[in-house]
């Protein structure tokens, strides 16, 4: 099942190759993204027999990942029927992006799925190069400076974490092994001082990609200027599987015994991130920005979150979980938006309600599930984070923290508030009326059906799931 996880892709992207054809490209991304999905579910059958080997793994630390990759990545594909549609481009280049997007959702599976540091590192790198493109799709002046500055920004990143690789081998003295479960097993052995220095570089490194302040400078323009689906993974899958290799790296540090330190770089990182969100958002102009910043945000909650521990452990996979599902819904509407009304400018879009209420819902239902309020999945993630500050007497964290997230969550009702209920323009409103007929049935279920999980989720988590998530961390 791994191999065929692994290489059905390389397979599709041979045939998309040769055939050049935008329906036969939609129909095996679609078939990749079930046989994905089908992947992740037969985990539950047989894990032992079927989804192990000497290089990858399918487990309960990463199980949850696996299947927010496979969730997402299916109602993308299911939104990209649609949105293709509504694209004039050459068969040619329509058969270069969906060959990206496969590699790309390769290079993420890989990447969570690899039991070697090393291997996932590898995959990180890949993830780059194959998602580079997609961002640049366009070819506009701004996403090609986007994409220069994710490649550069990534490289350097990717670079740091490969110092901090380096750095744990010398930690680990005679171990000689980059596997997951040879370093946990063998923690309590690591020099201390170069297992601290090797996490600094690792966490900067790969946090570059999870887009932590103050390492974020890519992100904003990336998740801006890519086509919304590819917006929709990197926001919420990409950044998953990079906090994945960290969360992996963090386990190892807490089993040698020496976290103090590597809990003050993640309260720092975390917190900054909230301080740069809550700055950023009040000025942005572009709402596809705003959701940009968002993400940042909440990849310092799950920072925060790794920091306190205990409690909070429940909270930050929760937490992955729910952001994951919203805002791959608040992407896929802001590609609704942006076919109507044919801008990112958030001045220029007013009266959304008028123009189509499915989409101004949903836009609506997003904004209040990426901002914790009940019954989101987020409320539940966020309410622990904050007891956890509680238990452990972090009093002046947690109203710096609540200050933050009232901040943020006022310059995002402000600007949904005007983008849906805001006077209109006439020459706007006649253009987005006119491009309601390209929003079809495809580009607004796969935002319902996330956004039901995100709130069903809140009300009601199923034992299965429950024990998934407990096994997270100690997995």
């Amino acid at each position: 099942m791994i191999n065929l996880v692994l290489l059905t892709p390389i397979v599709l992207c041979i045939i998309m190759f040769f055939a050049k054809n935008k329906n036969l490209n939609n129909l095996l991304i679609n078939i990749y993204a079930i046989l994905h999905l089908i992947t992740g579910l037969g985990y539950f059958l047989k894990p032992l027999q079927l989804f192990n080997n000497q290089y990858f793994s399918l487990n309960s630390s990463n199980i949850v990942f696996y299947l927010i990759l496979s969730v997402i990545f299916i109602a993308v594909s299911i939104y990209n029927c649609g949105y293709s549609k509504n694209l004039t481009f050459s068969d040619k280049k329509m058969m270069h992006y969906s060959v990206m997007l496969l590699l790309f959702v390769l290079s993420m599976t890989g990447s969570i799925l690899s039991n070697n540091l090393g291997l996932a590192w590898i995959f990180i790198e890949g993830t780059t190069l194959a998602s580079a493109y997609l961002i640049y799709f366009n070819k506009t002046k701004h996403s090609i400076e986007a994409a220069w500055k994710y490649v550069f920004i990534c490289s350097i990143g990717i670079a740091l974490a490969f110092v901090g690789i380096i750095l744990l081998t010398v930690a680990e003295g005679n171990l000689n092994s980059l596997n997951y479960s040879d370093l946990l097993n063998n923690a309590e052995s690591f020099n201390h001082f170069w297992l601290n220095v090797s996490f600094v570089f690792i966490l900067f490194g790969i946090g570059t990609k999870m887009g932590l302040a103050p390492v974020h400078f890519w992100l904003p323009d990336a998740h801006a200027e890519a086509p919304s689906p590819i917006s929709a993974l990197l926001s919420a899958t990409l950044l998953n599987c990079a906090f994945l290799v960290i969360l992996n790296i963090y386990k190892v540090v807490v089993a040698a015994n020496c976290f103090a330190y590597a809990k003050i770089v993640l309260f720092v990182m975390g917190f900054l991130s909230l301080f740069i969100t809550a700055v950023f958002l009040y000025h942005t102009t572009n709402y596809k920005r705003m959701l940009a910043y968002s993400s940042i945000e909440n990849m310092g909650i799950l920072a925060i979150a790794t920091a306190l521990g205990g409690i909070a452990y429940y909270a930050l996979i929760i937490h992955i979980i729910g952001h994951s599902l919203i805002k791959a819904s608040y992407f896929l509407s802001s590609g609704n938006i942006l076919e109507l009304f044919e801008t990112k400018r958030i001045k220029s879009t007013r009266g959304l309600i008028d123009v189509d209420k499915k989409t101004a819902w949903l836009w609506i239902v997003s904004f209040l599930g990426i901002c914790a309020f009940p019954p989101s999945l987020l409320f539940i993630s966020e309410f622990l984070t904050v007891k956890a500050m509680l238990i452990q007497k972090h009093y002046i964290l947690c109203v710096l923290f609540l200050f933050l997230l009232t901040i943020i969550l006022y310059s995002m009702a402000k600007t949904v508030i005007k983008m849906v209920f805001g006077e209109k323009s006439e020459e706007k409103f006649e253009i987005a009326k006119k491009n309601i007929s390209k929003i079809t049935f495809s580009m607004y279920a796969p935002q319902i059906i996330l956004l039901t999980f995100a709130f069903v989720l809140g009300i009601y988590m199923p034992e299965v799931i429950d024990i998934i998530i407990k096994n997270t961390f100690v997995g």
